[in-house]
This record gives C-alpha cells, sequence and structure tokens, in this order.
C-alpha cells in the first residue's frame, strides 16, 4: 500500500459535494472519488466545451448532478442543507484570464460572491464536514521576480480573474476567522481550507485559451498555432498531482487537524517550470506540431513568471508532487493521441492514467 495515496476506505459512501464538477478539473475528481466509492453530489453549470470530459465519462448517470449557479445563493443553501456532505471541493469558478477582461463583473461575480455564498451555505450543515476552496497560483502579488511563492507571501492581482481570486482568499479566511470555532458566531464542525496548484495540464481539457487544448486543435485540424509569449515560465504539473494534494488534505483536515485550516501550494517540483516554448519543444516529441512564434500584441497584461513553494505541504501532510515536466507532458499527450488516433474510450485512457500515477 502507498501511504501517500488516498484512503480508499476514508473514502468510500463519504458524502462529498464538488462545485464545478463538470469542468476539466472537476470531470477528473469525480472520477477519481468514484473509484473511491463515494457518493458524489455535483453543483455546477452544464459544460461549455465539446466534446468535455464529464460527457465522456458519462459522469451525469454515476453522480447525483446539480445543475446550479453558484451565484444563486437560496438554491445553493438549499442544496447544501439538503445534502449534508462530509466533503466538499469548492471548484466552480470563471477560470480564464482572458474572458476575465471580456467579463470583469461576471468574473468577480462568480468567483467572489460565488465563493462567499458556498460559505455562508456552510452555516446549514450540523454534520463534521471539510471544506476545500480550490483557488490559483495567480493570488500572489506577482512584480516578476522570479519570486516562487510561499502561502504567507502577500496576495494581489493585476488581472480581473487573478484579484478576483486573490479577494476570494481574503473572503475565505475571514469565514473561517469569523464563524469556524467555538464562540457564540462560530461553529465548530466546520474545517476550511483554500488550495493554490500551478498550471495543470492532462487529457481531456478542450477549454478556450488553453496551450495544451490550443495545441490539440491545431493538430487535429492541421492548422500552425501562433505561440504569442514563448519565454512566459510557468509551474506545469498533471492535473492529479494537486488533485492528489486535495484528497491528502481533505483527509487529513477531517481527522480533526485543525491546525491544517489554512491556505496550501500543490504545484510541481521547481525543474518542472519551464517556458512555454519548452513545452512546446517537449510536445513535439510525441506528436509533431506546426507552430511559429509571433510578436504579442495582447492589449491585456499577463505575468512572465510564476512558481510556487511547496515546502508546507511537504512538511506539514507528506505531500509532494509525483510525475515531473516530461512525464507530465508525455502522459497528457498520449491521452489525447489515443483519444483521435485509435478510439475516444475515454474512461480507459482516464483509468491507465490514474492507476499508473498511483503506482508512481
Amino acid at each position: 500500500m502507498n501511504l501517500r495515496n488516498p484512503k480508499i476506505p476514508f473514502w468510500n459512501k463519504k458524502k462529498v459535494i464538488i462545485t464545478g464538477h463538470t469542468g476539466f478539473k472537476g470531470s477528473w475528481l469525480s472520477y477519481w472519488l468514484l473509484q473511491m466509492g463515494a457518493n458524489i453530489y455535483g453543483i455546477s453549470l452544464e459544460p461549455i466545451t465539446s466534446p468535455n470530459l464529464f460527457e465522456e465519462l458519462k459522469l451525469q448517470q454515476k453522480i447525483n448532478h446539480h445543475v446550479t449557479d453558484i451565484t444563486n445563493q437560496s438554491l445553493l443553501e438549499k442544496l447544501i442543507s439538503d445534502i449534508q456532505p462530509d466533503i466538499i471541493f469548492h471548484m466552480a469558478a470563471q477560470p480564464l484570464v482572458i474572458e476575465s477582461y471580456l467579463e470583469p463583473l461576471k468574473t468577480w461575480e462568480t468567483n467572489v460572491m460565488g465563493t462567499f455564498n458556498l460559505l455562508n451555505s456552510l452555516k446549514f450543515i450540523k454534520n463534521k464536514c471539510v471544506c476545500i476552496c480550490i483557488t490559483t497560483d495567480k493570488v500572489y502579488r506577482n512584480n516578476d521576480r522570479e519570486n516562487y511563492f510561499k502561502e504567507t507571501d502577500p496576495l494581489g492581482g493585476h488581472d480581473p480573474y487573478s484579484s478576483s481570486k486573490a479577494a476570494a482568499e481574503i473572503a475565505i479566511e475571514s469565514f473561517r476567522s469569523s464563524f469556524c470555532g467555538n464562540s457564540n458566531f462560530q461553529k465548530n464542525n466546520l474545517l476550511i481550507a483554500s488550495v493554490r496548484s500551478g498550471n495543470v495540464i492532462g487529457g481531456g481539457d478542450w477549454s478556450d485559451n488553453r496551450i495544451i487544448p490550443d495545441l490539440i486543435r491545431s493538430i487535429i485540424s492541421e492548422k500552425i498555432i501562433t505561440i504569442r509569449n514563448p519565454d512566459s515560465v510557468r509551474p506545469w504539473q498533471h492535473v492529479l498531482d494537486p488533485l492528489s494534494g486535495y484528497l491528502k488534505l481533505a483527509e487529513k483536515l477531517f481527522e480533526n487537524n485543525i491546525n491544517l485550516a489554512s491556505s496550501f501550494n500543490f504545484g510541481p517540483n521547481l525543474d518542472s517550470n519551464k517556458k512555454v516554448l519548452d513545452l512546446v519543444h517537449k510536445a513535439e516529441e510525441f506528436w509533431p506540431v506546426s507552430w511559429k512564434i509571433i510578436e504579442s500584441k495582447q492589449d491585456f497584461h499577463e505575468a512572465r513568471f510564476l512558481g510556487l513553494n511547496t515546502d508546507k505541504a511537504k512538511d506539514l501532510i507528506n505531500w509532494e508532487p509525483r510525475w515531473d515536466f516530461d512525464e507530465s507532458v508525455k502522459r497528457t499527450f498520449l491521452w489525447y493521441k489515443n483519444y483521435y488516433l485509435f478510439s475516444s474510450e475515454t474512461e480507459k485512457y482516464c483509468k491507465e492514467d490514474l492507476e499508473h500515477f498511483l503506482k508512481s
């Protein structure tokens, strides 16, 4: 038994809410939890891409699927009150930087007020409940000085997406301080943590304006992809790595380790912080892609360097990433290559990746 893996007996029959379960990460998490026997309740909008991993895995037939906008406070409160979950993974968000410039109000409403709606709904839970709120590596005040951010570093955010997620972090900390404990206003059955991961990749992501899906679309359509920011450095990691951290943290919190009710980084090892161009070159080893670099003329700001320090997760919950940059890119491109060139047996390829990861 690999002690770094989630404890299957712990998750068996647990009532788990996943907001944003129809998204890329939410679908992978739903699939993993199903393998461990969890009873999953999904709260999300419908999938926004076609194809999408949620439908490819036929998850709607395997979980309790609720199409609900987290900005609908009364409906969200009723659902959570009715379900009385043991664990919540809050992933629902407007997750794209470019979209946040086009729809800043929607981004803030979803990412900040949607999060606070969820937190306020926790007050209707009577049993012990752990809530893991997923934010982003972009919550830190980034001055492009090649810092590997620690959880104690100042929050910030230049673009509407990053700033909305930083504001969500402040809301999470405020709610935890105000309502989780033993005073008159507090409840001692709630344990809340926030988690910040790197740039996740993996099979089954068809989102717009993300480098891996864009590369796959260019390969399938036999078109040239344009690379606008080849020297931008990102903390690339396979989706299973941060998800393993979320699961492990939830287990530890549920075991009454209240000291873990805080923020955690779940990023890759430092040598997996690579340039966008490094990612393109590595992808070419597994599937030829036509690309060219063009001078960026974008009107919005994006950080040139993002990196996470994960010492806290390693020290406190014995978590560390398993797949390095090369393995993460390899597993990702082999997933898509199998899907498009052989057969769209999505569950088979997800199962193979998960089994390989658990043995790593």
